[in-house]
């Protein structure tokens, strides 16, 4: 779960989803990009693969994507809010720059 154990009380990016991110999400669905997860980490760091144009894009989530999803498995990213939708949950992914570097 979150990084300093337990569940997630912020709202930050990586961490829990919040109930008006949920909703921004729904209201602009033209937004969502279609990926495969390519890689998960214990420690929470994800690299998903945009279908697109084949971008890798690095990820951290401290609120269990990279238990929920494995390699090969399609989400849908929502970069403008964060958003990963993968494994039928909704979850709050930062972007990171160096997957060595976790928020």
């Amino acid at each position: 779960m979150c990084a300093a154990g337990g569940a997630c009380s912020s709202f930050e990016p990586g961490h829990a989803v919040h109930l008006i991110q949920a909703r921004l999400v729904s209201a602009t669905p033209s937004e969502w990009v279609d990926a495969l997860v390519e890689t998960v980490d214990a420690d929470g760091t994800l690299v998903i693969r945009r279908i697109s144009d084949d971008a890798a894009v690095f990820l951290w989530n401290g609120a269990g994507a990279a238990e929920a999803l494995t390699p090969g498995a399609p989400v849908a990213y929502h970069p403008r809010y964060h958003a990963l939708n993968g494994a039928g949950r909704l979850f709050n992914a930062a972007e990171i720059s160096d997957p060595a570097v976790v928020a």
